[in-house]
C-alpha cells in the first residue's frame, strides 16, 4: 500500500505536467496575439507539428535532446522547467490544502500566475487578456475560499489597483516618467480579489523586497548601471504565490511578537 500523501503526489505532479505543457503554449503563443487551441503544438522555426510522444512533458525535450527533430533548431530549456514547476506547484498546493474546493482554486490562480510571470520577463507586459477577465473572476473565485469573504475580496481589489496607480500617479508627477506600468496595477487588483487586503499588503512587501535585491544585483552586474531596469509582474507574483502558502503564518507570528 502507498502512503496517503504518495497517492496524491503523484498523480497531482501528473497533472502539473500536462498543465505546465499547456502553460508554455500560452506563454508563447498570447503575447503576438495567436489562438491557445489551434493551430496544435508546433516547431516556431520550421512549422512542423510536434508529434504526440514528443510532446509528453519534460521527457519530449529530453528524448529529442532540446532540438526540434525535424528543423534541428535548439528547443528552449525554459519548456521542462515550466513543466517542472507547475508539477512541483500542484504537488504543494494538494499538500498545503488536501483535496478541497481551495485546492482547484489556488492551483488555477498559481497557473495564471506563472503564465504572467514569463510573459512579463519576455516582453516587459502583463497581457489584459489575462488580467482584465481574471480580476473579476478571482472575485468570484474567492466566495469558494473558506477565509475570504465578498467584502475582504472586493476591498483587497480596491486596495491593491489603488495602491499602485497612487504610486504609478505619484511617480509620474514627481519625475515626468512612467515608473509602473498599468499591467501591474491590474495585476495586484486580481491578487488582492483573490487574496484579500492581507494578501496584498504581504504581496507589495515580499516582492518588493526581492525585486529590490534582485535589482541590486542586476544592477552591479549590468554596464547601464541604474537605467537597468526589471519587470515587477514576476516579484508580484512570487509574493502573492509566498501568502498562499506561508502568507496567514507568517502575519500572525509578526503580530503575536508585537504583543509580546
Amino acid at each position: 500500500m502507498l502512503p496517503p500523501h504518495t497517492i496524491i503526489i503523484i498523480p497531482a505532479f501528473i497533472i502539473g505536467l500536462c498543465i505546465g505543457s499547456f502553460l508554455n503554449v500560452c506563454i508563447y503563443r498570447l503575447p503576438i496575439g495567436q489562438s491557445i487551441a489551434f493551430p496544435p503544438s508546433h516547431c516556431p522555426q520550421c512549422g512542423a507539428a510536434i508529434r504526440f510522444y514528443d510532446n509528453i512533458p519534460v521527457f519530449g525535450w529530453l528524448f529529442l535532446k532540446g532540438r526540434c527533430r525535424d528543423c534541428q533548431t535548439a528547443i528552449s530549456p525554459r519548456y521542462p522547467l515550466v513543466e517542472l514547476l507547475t508539477g512541483l506547484l500542484a504537488v504543494c498546493v494538494c499538500l498545503k490544502f488536501n483535496l478541497a474546493m481551495e485546492t482547484a482554486v489556488y492551483f488555477v490562480f498559481i497557473a495564471t500566475l506563472l503564465v504572467i510571470t514569463f510573459i512579463d520577463i519576455d516582453h516587459r507586459i502583463i497581457p489584459d487578456r489575462i488580467t482584465l477577465p481574471g480580476i473579476p473572476l478571482a472575485f468570484i473565485a474567492a466566495w469558494f475560499l473558506p477565509d475570504i469573504t465578498w467584502q475582504t475580496s472586493l476591498t483587497g481589489m480596491i486596495v491593491g489597483g489603488g495602491s499602485l496607480l497612487l504610486v504609478a500617479v505619484g511617480y509620474s508627477f514627481l519625475t515626468g516618467k512612467e515608473g509602473m506600468g498599468g499591467g501591474d496595477i491590474k495585476l495586484l487588483a486580481m491578487i488582492g480579489a483573490l487574496c484579500g487586503w492581507k494578501g496584498v499588503i504581504f504581496t507589495i512587501f515580499v516582492g518588493s523586497l526581492i525585486g529590490s535585491i534582485t535589482g541590486i544585483i542586476a544592477m552591479l552586474k549590468s554596464d547601464q548601471g541604474m537605467k537597468s531596469a526589471l519587470p515587477f509582474g514576476p516579484f508580484l507574483s512570487i509574493g502573492a504565490v509566498s501568502y498562499i502558502f506561508f502568507g496567514p503564518q507568517i502575519i500572525a507570528w509578526y503580530l503575536s511578537t508585537l504583543g509580546g
